[in-house]
């Protein structure tokens, strides 16, 4: 059982407030054990120290993931775990350095930033396109005819996963769009 539970929302391009966010409750004395979606963090007690937190995003080809965490632990790295694809490490910050950080230059940055583009938001897009978007304008048709109160349920639920998804495409273009500029700026 953990000692503090925390519930924190970040979405895919809010890794960096995510890893800060790490680290100040381990400068508190809080050491993250374990993630439960959606979004509780979960803490145990321990000696405050300054320990980085990194986030990589599905480095790891299949199959070679023991290889990808060796090098990582070579470099002083503890691996945690793996959550939606981002593999949580750590690390105390007095051993950190720019040879040993998992990103060593804004190249694996911009990297990392575009498989998050590939991998979370173009499938996210396709679903959208396909799915909820036609389904939203079938129940909008549905309504007009039918009216009762099951269709007007059905596209109360439709109308807010539109506005959901419509809130997280600008969201994350734009937090993609903010690390693409910092990243190519440094």
């Amino acid at each position: 059982m953990a000692d503090r539970v925390r519930f924190r929302f970040w979405t895919i391009t809010d890794y960096e407030e995510e890893e800060q966010f790490l680290r100040e409750q381990h400068r508190e004395g809080w050491r993250f054990k374990r993630y439960v979606l959606p979004g509780f963090y979960l803490f145990d007690r321990c000696t405050p120290e300054d320990m980085v937190y990194r986030l990589d995003f599905d480095q790891a080809v299949k199959g070679e993931k023991m290889g990808y965490l060796k090098m990582y632990r070579d470099y002083g790295w503890e691996y945690l775990f793996d959550v939606n694809g981002f593999s949580y490490f750590r690390k105390p910050a007095e051993g950190l350095d720019k040879e040993t950080e998992i990103f060593s230059d804004n190249d694996s940055r911009l990297e990392m930033v575009r498989r998050i583009f590939w991998r979370r938001m173009v499938p996210l897009l396709c679903v959208f396109l396909c799915c909820l978007l036609p389904q939203l304008f079938t129940q909008y048709v549905r309504w007009r005819e039918y009216g009762d109160m099951g269709e007007k349920v059905l596209l109360i639920i439709f109308d807010v996963l539109f506005v959901l998804y419509v809130w997280l495409f600008i969201h994350c273009g734009r937090g993609i769009h903010r690390l693409r500029k910092k990243y190519q700026k440094e």
